[in-house]
């Protein structure tokens, strides 16, 4: 007889936790014990090279709520976050990460937010003990920039420690873009989002896997996948540019004209020249701007799987 799907999933994306994520672990399954409804947690092992998958393999062997995904390789957080968003078979899904810095005491708070009708309850974090300066500000400037662009609204300090109703879910899987960030094509969705304030802890062992480059990268990447709006930055650019260039070169006939009464003591080739130099720094401009657009359709039309599922190592799945 098959098993009636389960109220709650857990989605755990893991990538080298194996210092500490016996103590999440033990951590998650006392607040789930608590809960009244049945649940499954879904750990989405996202090509770890330490021995996290072997620690994750014994969850399973000991709790049959506990599943495994185990991805062929480091695909990223955000792909190992979608897959395991794909393999939850529950009514409500809530993802976060397995580093401890998200409170899994509130999870039941996320779940009394759902069921008031909440379709999507996002963790806002106020405040990180290991965020330095440096990301703070970046932080910042990565949403404004992003609201003002895309024209969305991206909660500042929003995190992936969020819930998603199941038809939620079902929307989530028909996207199909891999320059993703999960939570904004959550939002993206548009169904009413509810708001849970926390603290973010200091993560129990090792350092955050996304340094300040992969942070800049994945930050252009959600501009670009979700607006158009750079592609106006040249036309806005040009605009400017084309009647200083007329007024420049009236300026510069009329000078001619009347012997250099303002005793520029500048040849039009001078002139020229400089505006020449200015012409060639919009094209390149504008080039860098269409390449990244460009990079972003090879990507899309190479049609290849969003990840691939090692199914030798992967225990308690429906796709078994």
């Amino acid at each position: 007889m098959k098993s009636l799907a389960p109220m709650l999933s857990v989605v755990v994306p893991v990538y080298n936790e194996s210092r500490g994520i016996t103590g999440f672990h033990e951590a998650l399954m006392a607040v789930l014990e608590k809960l009244d409804e049945s649940c499954e947690v879904i750990y989405c092992n996202d090509g770890s090279t330490d021995n996290s998958r072997e620690l994750l393999t014994e969850f399973c062997e000991t709790d049959k709520r506990i599943k495994l995904l185990s991805l062929t390789r480091n695909f990223g957080k955000e792909i190992a976050t979608t897959a395991g968003i794909h393999a939850a078979t529950g009514e409500a899904i809530i993802t976060l990460d397995g580093d401890g810095q998200h409170p899994v005491e509130l999870i039941p708070e996320f779940l009394a937010k759902w069921r008031k009708g909440d379709k999507v309850v996002i963790g806002v974090r106020t405040a990180n003990q290991s965020e330095g300066l440096v990301k703070r500000i970046g932080s910042k400037l990565f949403y404004r920039a992003f609201n003002q662009f895309t024209g969305l609204k991206l909660i500042p300090g929003s995190s992936d420690f969020r819930l998603i109703d199941r038809v939620v879910q079902q929307e989530f899987g028909r996207m199909t873009e891999r320059n993703r960030m999960t939570r904004v094509l959550i939002d993206w969705t548009g169904y009413q989002r509810e708001f849970i304030y926390f603290q973010a802890k200091a993560r129990t062992t090792g350092t955050a896997p996304y340094s300040f480059q992969k942070l800049f990268r994945l930050a252009i990447d959600s501009i670009i996948s979700h607006s158009t709006s750079p592609l106006y930055v040249s036309a806005y650019i040009g605009g400017i540019v084309l009647p200083l260039s007329v007024l420049l070169g009236l300026v510069m006939f009329v000078n001619l004209l009347l012997n250099d009464p303002m005793h520029l003591h500048a040849t039009g080739s001078a002139y020229l020249m400089v505006f020449v130099l200015f012409l060639v720094g919009i094209l390149l401009v504008s080039q860098g701007i269409i390449g990244l657009y460009l990079s972003h359709i090879h990507t899309e039309t190479q049609n290849r799987p969003l990840y691939l599922v090692d199914t030798a190592n992967s225990k308690g799945l429906h796709a078994e």
